[in-house]
């Protein structure tokens, strides 16, 4: 047993994120554990781009409210204390909601070669954003 090193937040980049996202990496592979997590904070409106993962993705609500988006417009709200799951290789995004901030764990399983297992695609429009938030408000109404 061992504590693993700190790891600083670092800003999602560009190139995979809209808005303002923080990484904090909580765990990365080792031993014989292929798992990564890491805490991902959403400012507002803030969210990924369209992505898929190739062994899936458990995210699990850890503050704030969210969205996670599929590509057949399927839309789920994520809470504290709620988990979701996208299979592999399906295509997705989260994030923030307009009106609050969203912290979420996001654990996967790099693939057994260690190469990266994300897929990271287009950005999400703002239309595609809009429509989706408007769904979830509508469907907590």
């Amino acid at each position: 047993m061992e504590h693993s090193p700190t790891r600083p937040t670092d800003k999602g980049p560009a190139a995979t994120f809209t808005g303002d996202v923080y990484v904090t990496p909580i765990a990365g592979p080792s031993g014989n554990s292929r798992l990564t997590a890491a805490l991902v904070r959403f400012t507002p409106g803030a969210r990924s781009h369209w992505h898929s993962h190739d062994a899936g993705q458990t995210l699990h609500g850890a503050d704030g409210v969210g969205l996670v988006v599929d590509r057949a417009g399927h839309v789920l709200r994520i809470r504290p204390g709620e988990t979701v799951w996208t299979p592999p290789g399906e295509e997705h995004w989260h994030g923030a909601t307009e009106d609050t901030l969203l912290a979420h764990y996001a654990l996967l399983d790099v693939n057994e070669d260690g190469s990266d297992p994300t897929r990271w695609l287009e950005p999400v429009t703002d239309e595609q954003y809009q429509d989706a938030d408007a769904a979830a408000k509508k469907a907590a109404r």
